[in-house]
């Protein structure tokens, strides 16, 4: 081996280094990747938190605005209580079920209450019929409840015509 043949072995040395070197200097994409990942994901929290409501205790503002809005609302809301039903529910074969259901109903206006009072047997025969036709599993799950609650709207303003209530609430339901 000459003399050339290990100053260029030393070359090739120091530039197998300097290679190495290269490799430890952070890239334009990795800082990139480093300082906006977290920046993005910060930035997504609080757009997330903001869309969700989760600022609106902290925003304030708003809330006030809610509460004007709330109260007017919570005024005009009427209830009508209908009388507690028990009904026999189909089952099918000789064991019995019962279904004991109180409701309200959920009306626009007062003048509204006294055309629901007028109305009242309609209503009642409207709702015994259905749920004398219901079987347990019928009830079963919210779902079950759901599909009910939708059946017993329909019917009462089917009975009510033109007349419209807005909801029908469960106060109590018991199956046995």
């Amino acid at each position: 081996m000459s003399d050339d043949d290990v100053e260029d072995d030393v070359d090739d040395g120091e530039a197998s280094e300097s290679e190495e070197g290269g490799g430890r200097r952070i890239s334009g994409a990795k800082i990139a990747l480093f300082a906006g990942l977290p920046l993005l994901l910060i930035i997504g929290g609080i757009a997330g938190a903001f869309f969700t409501g989760l600022l609106d205790p902290l925003l304030g503002a708003e809330s006030a605005e809610e509460d004007h809005e709330a109260s007017p609302l919570a005024s005009n809301v009427l209830f009508y209580d209908l009388p507690e039903m028990l009904v026999n529910l189909n089952t099918g074969g000789k064991q019995t079920n019962y279904l004991k259901i109180k409701v309200s109903l959920e009306v626009e206006s007062e003048a509204m209450l006294a055309q629901l009072e007028a109305l009242l047997p309609r209503v009642v025969d409207n709702f015994q019929v259905y749920l004398r036709e219901l079987r347990v599993e019928d009830l079963n799950g919210s779902a079950g409840l759901y599909r009910l609650k939708e059946e017993l709207l329909v019917r009462v303003n089917t009975a009510i015509k033109p007349h419209k209530v807005k909801d029908v609430l469960f106060r109590e339901m018991l199956v046995q």
